[in-house]
């Protein structure tokens, strides 16, 4: 990846969200791909040991990575990169259609030890800053709910963050991000690894619907496996596992009937 160019830019160091108390700039970024505006808001875990360290290879240009914003435990929000520039944050991604993620969206990374840390619980005052930092972003650029999204959703397999802990409810309940009340992991039939049918195309067509980069084959692979693990962690988070069990199905399918949607981002199967 190419080194960024300088900013010429004069807000360099002052914050463009109130939110934020302090501007600390981050080399890793580059220009939006076509002059696109952020359309979605990508959530993260940092997965660090600390707030200081992970803020340091943010800023590190050999890490090549960075986000917009870093909301810390104790609420306080940092902002490393200008919303105009595309931070690098998102990865090789998918999202309805797109894979410039970087270029659409805001990068926010929650300070948290993540799964390697063993996943602590997100405290009160730092989810409060993420609602009224994400309610201020999303309203500057007019994002809506839906588009307000986990790391795991648009990189399913290989990120997890910010993982089945994140309180996604308490967003919903604000006005961001979608949700429905996730059915109980119960046993019985169920799409796993290897099976194949109509079943497994239709529960297909529904993540793909969704968002999801999945195509309809008909054939539970190891595409469908992540997309499902993806799912439930954002959806279902009392098994996350990769089998489609009842429970994952139902709360699919309440989430397709809650939020319908019938425009396929990959064209006709």
């Amino acid at each position: 990846m190419p080194l960024p160019r300088p900013m010429a830019i004069t807000t360099l160091h002052r914050p463009e969200s109130p939110l934020a108390t302090a501007f600390r700039p981050s080399p890793n970024h580059g220009e939006r791909v076509a002059g696109q505006r952020p359309d979605c808001i990508v959530m993260h875990y940092t997965g660090m040991a600390s707030k200081a360290s992970a803020i340091d290879w943010l800023c590190d240009p050999a890490s090549q990575v960075s986000c917009h914003y870093v909301v810390d435990e104790g609420g306080a929000v940092l902002q490393l990169v200008p919303e105009e520039r595309r931070a690098w944050h998102a990865g090789l991604s998918y999202w309805r259609g797109r894979t410039d993620l970087n270029s659409a969206s805001i990068g926010v990374e929650i300070v948290n030890t993540g799964h390697e840390g063993g996943l602590p619980s997100y405290p009160d005052m730092q989810i409060e800053a993420v609602i009224a930092l994400c309610l201020d972003v999303a309203g500057r650029y007019g994002i809506p709910r839906d588009a307000i999204l986990a790391h795991s959703d648009i990189a399913p397999g290989r990120k997890r963050d910010p993982g089945e802990r994140f309180p996604w409810k308490r967003l919903h309940d604000r006005g961001l991000g979608l949700w429905v009340p996730p059915r109980p992991w119960r046993d019985g039939p169920a799409l796993r690894p290897g099976d194949a049918g109509e079943g497994v195309a239709d529960f297909q067509s529904a993540l793909r619907l969704h968002g999801y980069g999945l195509e309809r084959t008909g054939i539970f692979d190891v595409a469908t496996e992540k997309v499902v693990r993806a799912f439930q962690l954002h959806f279902r988070p009392e098994r996350v596992d990769g089998v489609a069990d009842g429970g994952t199905l139902d709360t699919l399918a309440a989430l397709s009937a809650t939020y319908p949607t019938t425009a396929d981002p990959l064209g006709a199967a």
